[in-house]
């Protein structure tokens, strides 16, 4: 297009040398070729913006596989590369045939219904798009057939967002492995200039061609982040199901890992912490216990207080564990967590007596709630202490067997989350533990 423009430019100028003109006519003739220029000139910039749009996201796309990023930077650049108000994503749910609102971007976005469930057939301007795999433009939405008005949803907006209202789109379908996984939608294209006012803008089929290039991207890396998610949780799983098998040895310390990994999250949750670092902290609390496998069950069941030799044995699990899970690359970052939980601030802890900072923040944090679950949970042998009473004596060990940092994390916890206080029964009852994470 830019390239056939500056040609009829050169001719038209061309002609313009060719025969005379008089001073004004000449006059308009230069000011109209100046804006044939002027336009081309902008048409380049544009393509060179989306260029760089593009290149950026796919930079991103290499560099991360965070699911909720890579969905909030796919739909950013869809408004940039479409210059359209905003953006939205709908993703398949193939058990239901239906659509679910995904995404949407800054805002605007917010104004919709996120809540949103389309079913996948002509009914919907999405769901026909997720039906045919075929890419549409509408440029007159409350005219269209497909406008899906029932249910007070209209393909995105609804009766509940009054404030936002859509006018025209680009929606193409997202496909991965050979199957439509999505749809991206581009809504209300903007003027080319800032206060151009009068016109409607209208998305045209460079829109619809430059959308569907950018989805193959987003289809790719919405796949991949979809899956490294589920192989997280699969991982997750099956960490979960290796704690419990060991529980089942003990029924009388039945739920503690799950408890312990609640009060943990809980505890990370008042800390200055990265999300990488909280989810260490899942994963240590879950593991923590895990080297109990190899303590001789007349140990572990024994309804009575340990005897001396009982304890040196069972102050052997945090190494039996990191020896067991130090095989595995991926824990790397964890084990820390399993292997020094019972170490001190004061470093009179064990395995390797070490103090302070040289305990990994992790076993710091497990330390803790793994203390105040011990005082709380009722054994064969004694009662439960009063939550009141638990919390109490952590604050109590501030400095000498806890890190000052964490206890003050742990006070906040317990004052803010559902740490089990005044009755002693919630912290024995895993069930009714509300979500830290």
């Amino acid at each position: 297009m830019s390239k056939n423009t500056l040609k009829k430019a050169q001719q038209s100028a061309s002609r313009a040398q060719n025969r005379p003109r008089s001073a004004p006519e000449t006059l308009d003739r230069i000011q109209g070729l100046e804006r044939e220029i002027a336009g081309v000139l902008q048409a380049m910039q544009e393509k060179v913006q989306q260029f760089e749009y593009m290149s950026d996201f796919s930079a991103l796309l290499n560099s991360s596989l965070d699911t909720s990023l890579v969905r909030e930077k796919a739909l950013e650049a869809t408004c940039k590369l479409l210059r359209c108000e905003t953006a939205s994503l709908f993703l398949v749910d193939r058990k239901k045939a239906e659509l679910y609102w995904e995404t949407a971007l800054g805002d605007t976005g917010k104004e919709l219904q996120r809540s949103v469930r389309l079913p996948i057939d002509n009914r919907s301007i999405a769901g026909y798009v997720a039906m045919s795999g075929e890419s549409v433009i509408v440029n007159d939405i409350a005219n269209d057939p497909r406008h899906f008005k029932k249910n007070k949803v209209a393909d995105g907006a609804s009766d509940s967002a009054p404030k936002f209202e859509t006018r025209n789109m680009v929606c193409v379908p997202l496909r991965a492995r050979g199957q439509t996984i999505g749809v991206l939608q581009a809504l209300n294209k903007l003027p080319l200039f800032r206060g151009e006012k009068g016109t409607r803008a209208l998305f045209h089929d460079d829109d619809r061609k430059l959308l569907e290039s950018l989805s193959h991207q987003v289809a790719i890396a919405v796949e991949n982040s979809r899956l490294y998610e589920n192989l997280k949780q699969s991982f997750f799983d099956t960490v979960e199901a290796l704690a419990e098998a060991i529980e089942k040895k003990d029924r009388y310390t039945g739920g503690h890992t799950k408890r312990v990994v609640h009060f943990s999250l809980c505890i990370a949750k008042y800390l200055k912490l990265t999300p990488e670092q909280v989810e260490q902290i899942r994963l240590g609390a879950l593991l923590h216990d895990v080297g109990k496998i190899g303590i001789e069950d007349k140990i572990l069941k024994k309804q009575a207080p340990l005897e001396g030799p009982e304890w040196d044995v069972m102050q052997t699990h945090p190494t039996l564990g990191f020896e067991i899970m130090s095989r595995v690359e991926g824990l790397k970052d964890v084990i820390g967590g399993m292997r020094f939980h019972h170490e001190r601030w004061d470093g009179k802890g064990y395995p390797l007596g070490l103090k302070g900072d040289e305990i990994p923040l992790i076993a710091r944090v497990i330390a803790v709630a793994d203390a105040y679950d011990a005082m709380v949970s009722t054994r064969p042998y004694r009662k439960g202490m009063d939550p009141q009473m638990a919390y109490d004596e952590i604050v109590k060990n501030r400095d000498t067997q806890f890190d000052p940092v964490v206890v003050d994390a742990f006070i906040q916890a317990f004052q803010n989350e559902k740490m089990g206080r005044g009755s002693g029964k919630l912290a024995s009852n895993p069930t009714n533990l509300s979500n830290c994470d």
